[in-house]
């Protein structure tokens, strides 16, 4: 286990298994040493946590835990493609999309719950660009979907 995933053992998480695509996508690319994950979503052991909109059917932290979530699976979906997540040698880029009630404005709050996680895990290399985004809704119904944009080092040989 490396570093990143011991840190996550250590609160009490630990990453998910991959979703699979649920149409022609890949869950995340490398181009050079960035990879870009694809929206992930609130799902946990195949099954969306929660659905429906934030600040009507879910509270600011619940949309942080579905949050939270689809950072974790953005970071197993980053770990599918570069085999560990020691490689990652920054958090380049989120992007938040809230399933907002009319009149809800506190998409920073809930996307929060990703970039918490990713100061928690990464340290300052955990800071990074952000845009939180209220929808009127998300495929599926989903409260929040995440995507991802980290720097990694090459890889090392072992020759």
């Amino acid at each position: 286990m490396g570093e990143i995933e011991s840190k996550l053992a250590e609160l009490g998480m630990e990453l998910p298994v991959v979703p699979t695509p649920l149409a022609q996508y890949v869950p995340a690319k490398a181009a050079g040493d960035l990879v870009f994950t694809s929206g992930q979503v609130p799902v946990k052991d195949g099954k969306l946590i929660h659905t429906g909109q934030v600040g009507a059917d879910l509270s600011v932290e619940e949309g942080a835990e579905c949050a939270r979530l689809c950072a974790l699976n953005c970071l197993a979906a980053v770990k599918s493609v570069v085999g560990s997540l020691d490689r990652v040698d920054e958090i380049v880029q989120l992007r938040g999309f809230v399933n907002s009630a009319p009149g809800f404005d506190r998409q920073p709050e809930v996307v929060n719950g990703a970039s918490e996680l990713m100061v928690q895990l990464f340290g300052e290399k955990g800071r990074h660009a952000r845009s939180a985004v209220g929808t009127s809704t998300l495929p599926r119904n989903v409260p929040v979907e995440l995507e991802m944009v980290v720097r990694v080092s090459p890889q090392r040989s072992s020759g």
